[in-house]
């Protein structure tokens, strides 16, 4: 598989998984109950943007560091797990300074938190990019139209 399909595979896998999920856990943030439509849409949607952000910064970021040869077919394991950690680790200073230092966001008495942070967007980043890492590995499947 070329660079540029592995990419694209992960880039749209990362887009759907992270809208469905912001779309699933926004009764855990204030803004679902007392956010207008227009504020709800435009959280969903900021937020969306700022997880392809996070993906892409980290998977660049561990390509660097990891200088993998032959990628995404060799040291895919090292450069994923980099991936993971630099994504997650973001999330969870970015939540905590949202949170208790700007107060850009809220969460809501539903969100399960540990140490002022939220759960679900430390398993969001635990879950999905390795989803969708999984997912851009796999090989195509063509099944010819007979």
């Amino acid at each position: 598989m070329t660079k540029s399909a592995w990419a694209l595979r992960y880039a749209a896998s990362m887009a759907v998984l992270n809208l469905l999920w912001e779309l699933l856990q926004l009764p855990l943030y204030t803004v679902w109950a007392n956010g207008s439509a227009h504020e709800i849409l435009f959280a969903v949607l900021h937020c969306t943007a700022g997880d392809l952000l996070i993906a892409g910064l980290s998977l660049l970021a561990a390509l660097a560091l990891v200088q993998p040869h032959g990628w995404p077919q060799q040291r895919s394991i090292a450069t994923g797990l980099l991936t993971l950690v630099l994504g997650a680790g973001y999330t969870v200073h970015s939540e905590w300074y949202n949170t208790t230092v700007t107060h850009l966001w809220a969460y809501s008495s539903h969100m399960p938190q540990i140490a002022g942070v939220g759960l679900s967007p430390i398993a969001q980043w635990l879950i999905i990019p390795c989803v969708a890492l999984w997912w851009a590995h796999r090989p195509a499947q063509h099944d010819p139209v007979r």
